[in-house]
């Protein structure tokens, strides 16, 4: 796991997860540097963390963008494995004792949770610091109801990606509708009848799906063994994380840091890229310094 002559320039690593899954992933900066593992959030790939973990890199961290399980090019669960919270809880502690060492997690929607739920239920320090990207302990019904609808609103796949960018188009109505389609294909696969479907498994949508982030309790009960750094950050149009939502998390984890993003929504990274990482970075400098 050399690095390369660009320290942004990304290289592919694979570990393995729970159940015997291999997970694929993308690994950016100086092998030996202090690592911060990238977890994007359900329907998503690794691809979502490009620029922020270029940025990284060049500061001088190990950035790693994972593929979770039934996402990108990761192992799809077998049939007889549901993808509840706990087995992408049990893949991320299985791919940081590959690490060796404690990385920084960052993780939005899906991955937040799984990073709430993996450091918040083992007696081990899993993490030096931890971002959480527009997700807490509090979902808003609305705005996970117009999710799922966009997630499983195309189960005959698209028959272009025109009509790939017309469709997030219109669930993103805050953006510009996408004009490097090429680059969409990242998130997509081609099926054998010529037509694309989003990269995740869609059994993960289903009854087998992460029942666990409905459960508040549990999710209390990790937020307040998170014994590292923390580190909340919401798009401001959010209909996912509301402010009340926000409220609550911080009453349990009253040392943790918060930053609103204004003119982002659910998908921070992807509306205010710039801000955001600007965040990330200004946080791990405190919370992670860099030797």
């Amino acid at each position: 796991m050399s690095p390369p002559s660009d320290s942004a320039a990304s290289r592919p690593l694979s570990f393995h997860g729970a159940d015997g899954l291999t997970l694929r992933a993308d690994a950016r900066g100086d092998a030996s540097a202090p690592p911060v593992l990238f977890l994007h959030g359900g329907g998503q790939t690794r691809h979502a963390w490009g620029g922020t973990a270029e940025v990284l890199a060049r500061d001088g961290r190990l950035a790693i963008a994972l593929d979770l399980r039934g996402h990108g090019e990761s192992d799809w669960a077998p049939g007889d494995t549901p993808y509840r919270l706990e087995r992408f809880a049990a893949d991320l502690r299985a791919v940081i004792a590959q690490l060796g060492r404690p990385p920084a997690l960052v993780g939005a929607s899906l991955g937040g949770l799984t990073t709430l739920l993996a450091a918040g239920e083992t007696e081990l320090p899993l993490a030096t610091a931890a971002v959480l990207v527009d997700i807490a302990t509090r979902i808003e019904t609305e705005g996970a109801q117009r999710i799922t609808n966009f997630m499983i609103g195309r189960p005959e796949g698209y028959a272009s990606l025109e009509e790939v960018a017309d469709a997030i188009a219109e669930y993103t109505r805050h953006r510009s509708r996408p004009r490097d389609l090429e680059s969409l294909k990242k998130n997509l696969r081609l099926g054998a009848n010529g037509r694309w479907h989003w990269h995740w498994d869609p059994r993960f949508m289903g009854a087998d799906g992460p029942a666990e982030i409905v459960d508040r309790k549990r999710l209390f009960a990790a937020a307040r063994r998170l014994a590292f750094p923390t580190l909340l950050v919401r798009g401001r149009e959010s209909d996912i994380l509301s402010d009340e939502g926000v409220r609550e998390f911080l009453s349990h984890l009253p040392n943790a840091e918060y930053v609103d993003v204004g003119g982002a929504g659910h998908m921070v990274a992807g509306d205010r890229n710039d801000a955001f990482t600007e965040a990330v970075r200004k946080f791990l400098a405190r919370a992670v310094p860099l030797p």
